[in-house]
């Protein structure tokens, strides 16, 4: 995306409502607010991005599963097996995420305590694990829908950091994952597209949600 398409979408998403998250969702962003404070940082969303790998990384392992018992109808089989290609393919974007931001808050000289910015949030994500397996063990589009909260709220947490902090427009952006993840005029867009990136991961949870479900 372009410096000017993702300007235009940054303003989408701060033009656009959040959702009416649920009950499971409001504890969780409250859980970390209570953590690591109100304040948007990018230690913050280090854990954010920590957090966002789970959902998929859980849709995956329960896809297998599901692949292995569905092997006597090769329809369905095939149809399971691409549902884990997509879960694989959102948590690795999630990841370059994480090692973006890992990357910078090294060259901000950002500093992070070992116990809250390293042991919390893998603390944090067994749970949210454990409670995004659950959910889609008893009904998919619970943790679907869990899921789009999340990453709704993420998009416009990264649309309303860019905002608060103009200085990031005349920050460039390096990185030694650009042919992984792309190139980009300032850290202000590099925010921009995870922010894209972002909706997109709520918008496929959101479809997965209409469409029937596999039996």
């Amino acid at each position: 995306m372009t410096a000017i398409t993702l300007r235009s979408a940054q303003q989408e998403t701060l033009d656009t409502p959040r959702l009416a998250y649920g009950l499971p969702a409001r504890a969780l962003f409250a859980s970390v607010d209570l953590i690591y404070g109100k304040r948007r940082s990018i230690s913050k969303f280090k854990v954010l991005e920590v957090l966002a790998r789970v959902p998929y990384q859980s849709w995956e392992h329960a896809g297998y599963i599901a692949v292995t018992n569905a092997s006597e109808r090769p329809k369905t089989a095939r149809r399971m097996f691409e549902e884990v290609e997509a879960s694989r393919h959102q948590q690795d974007n999630e990841q370059w995420h994480l090692l973006i931001l890992e990357e910078l808050t090294r060259a901000l000289e950002v500093k992070e305590h070992w116990f809250r910015h390293r042991l919390v949030p893998r603390i944090l994500a067994m749970v949210y694990y454990q409670l995004s397996l659950v959910l889609y063990l008893l009904k998919p589009d619970w943790s679907l829908r869990l899921n789009a909260d999340f990453e709704d709220h993420a998009e416009h947490e990264y649309a309303l950091f860019v905002e608060e902090h103009p200085e990031l427009e005349a920050m460039p952006f390096h990185s030694h994952f650009v042919a992984d993840y792309g190139t980009f005029e300032s850290v202000a867009d590099l925010f921009r597209q995870i922010g894209c990136d972002e909706r997109q991961h709520k918008e496929e949870s959101l479809a997965a949600l209409a469409k029937p479900r596999l039996k």
